[in-house]
């Protein structure tokens, strides 16, 4: 399995949560790849919790990613604390939707 990060990925998680963290993120993604739940009209784009510090993964972060099935690969979009918001906007959601297809379907 590929991790691929976005450019304000890797600046996100680098402030969100300690290389113990990310890697637990990472590990769960190589068991169950298809662990986020789908968000609607993502066009294949998945949400999945992690934890953070003490707060546990309820009171942690969300990790939008897309996971490249033919090649193996889990591409990393955006994380966000759940404290800021829950879930994305339509237009949030519609940005890395393009952005997905654009990388992986021309």
């Amino acid at each position: 399995m590929l991790f691929i990060e976005t450019s304000i990925f890797t600046k996100q998680i680098k402030e969100l949560v300690n290389d113990e963290e990310y890697r637990q993120l990472q590990q769960d993604l190589l068991v169950q790849p298809d662990k986020g739940d789908l968000i609607k009209n993502g066009g294949g784009i998945r949400k999945v919790r992690c934890a953070q510090g003490n707060k546990g993964k309820s009171g942690g972060i969300r990790v939008i990613y897309y996971w490249v099935t033919e090649d193996d690969q889990i591409f990393f979009l955006v994380a966000y604390p759940k404290s800021v918001k829950d879930n994305l906007t339509d237009k949030e959601t519609s940005i890395l939707r393009q952005l997905v297809k654009e990388q992986f379907h021309g």
